[in-house]
């Protein structure tokens, strides 16, 4: 029996590959804007991609007039190590606000912490805080964990965690590096708004330098503001990914940015997304109901997957993905999963860098499938 390619688009499985552990990268380069760059291109030429490119020739793909748009949400020191009163220590990291001062932790490892378990909190030079576990979230296997009174919203939390957290950085990057690298390195040079959980990596290709050249060139920068959380990296835990729900994400773009895509829309002027999560904010901001554009600010839960048919984004910077992963279904809706697996296949023949501290590919416009 003959399976066409939506139902296979929908299974989790197809979205696959083999990766060698040496490809994935444990440090950035040297110079953000030196990674090595895979151009995608229209499907109907002959050579449809390019590899021989830095991050720095994106300057050439982008014309007078596009706004490129990246994300300036802050990476949070959101991992604490705490301690029961046995002495033993324990791993959270802090995702979002619960309610008042309880927040919503990973905890590693989750069995230890019980309800009502008082946990230790201590840094050099610092007070010392007595967090309480006041339950378990269903949904993500997660701690409610009641912090001081006082540690109510982003702004509170992300300076007790300057005092006490460290940088989370994914657990694939195998680092000898001190804390201080990642806390610059695991940082776009544009980060402003504090509340991430992990790094929006696409623009970890940016360099000031480089988006100086954009703005020499007359493309337009904007920032929207997308706290990445967990539903980015929490992995797809169903095969049938046709009722997919992602976790959600805080999402702010601004009205300043909503007249400039309005005004985009008009031209034949692009949009460039830096970043997966640039792509989720922009899209969130389309209404269905009024077929138009708004600002928004508020929990974003948007899934894109092949099907999609994008109706602000024209091109799209970004990482080489993990397998099964809800980046790669964002990607595949692009310029189709077949085609992108073969350009991974491709990008690992070639020995490019994979995930956060990884390479870079561009999506660019004319590579797109059929748009809305």
């Amino acid at each position: 029996m003959k399976i066409d390619n939506q139902e296979i688009d929908h299974k989790l499985e197809a979205y696959d590959y083999f990766l060698d552990s040496s490809l994935i990268a444990s440090k950035p380069s040297k110079i953000r804007h030196e990674s090595r760059l895979m151009i995608v291109r229209d499907s109907a030429l002959e050579e449809d991609f390019s590899t021989n490119k830095f991050t720095k020739n994106l300057v050439d793909e982008f014309r007078e007039g596009d706004l490129v748009v990246v994300n300036d949400t802050k990476v949070m020191k959101a991992r604490l190590k705490v301690e029961l009163e046995n002495g033993r220590i324990v791993e959270l990291l802090v995702l979002e606000k619960s309610h008042k001062s309880t927040w919503l932790c990973l905890a590693k490892p989750a069995k230890k912490l019980k309800k009502n378990r008082k946990l230790n909190l201590t840094a050099p030079l610092a007070q010392n805080i007595q967090l309480n576990v006041t339950g378990v979230d269903e949904e993500t296997g997660g701690r409610l964990i009641k912090f001081p009174e006082n540690i109510n919203d982003l702004n509170s939390m992300n300076k007790l965690l300057e005092i006490y957290g460290e940088i989370p950085l994914p657990p694939y990057i195998k680092s000898t590096e001190k804390e201080s690298f990642h806390e610059n390195s695991y940082q776009t040079e544009y980060a402003s708004t504090p509340g991430a959980v992990a790094a929006p990596t696409a623009g970890l290709h940016l360099s000031k330098s480089l988006i100086s050249n954009f703005k020499k060139k007359g493309v337009l920068v904007m920032a929207i503001t997308l706290h990445v959380g967990y539903g980015t990296f929490k992995p797809i835990d169903q095969e049938d990914l046709s009722n997919l729900k992602l976790h959600k994400e805080w999402v702010s773009v601004s009205r300043k940015v909503v007249e400039e895509i309005k005004r985009i829309k008009q031209t034949d002027r692009r949009i460039i997304a830096i970043g997966t999560t640039s792509v989720r904010a922009l899209e969130s901001c389309y209404s269905h109901e009024i077929n138009n554009f708004i600002p928004i600010a508020k929990y974003v839960d948007l899934v894109i997957k092949p099907g999609y048919k994008f109706k602000v984004v024209d091109g799209l910077l970004t990482n080489f993905h993990l397998p099964k992963s809800s980046l790669l279904l964002l990607v595949s809706a692009m310029i189709g999963r077949q085609r992108l697996l073969d350009l991974y296949k491709k990008a690992i023949k070639e020995k490019f860098r994979f995930f956060s501290y990884g390479d870079a590919m561009y999506i660019s416009p004319e590579s797109f499938l059929e748009k809305k």
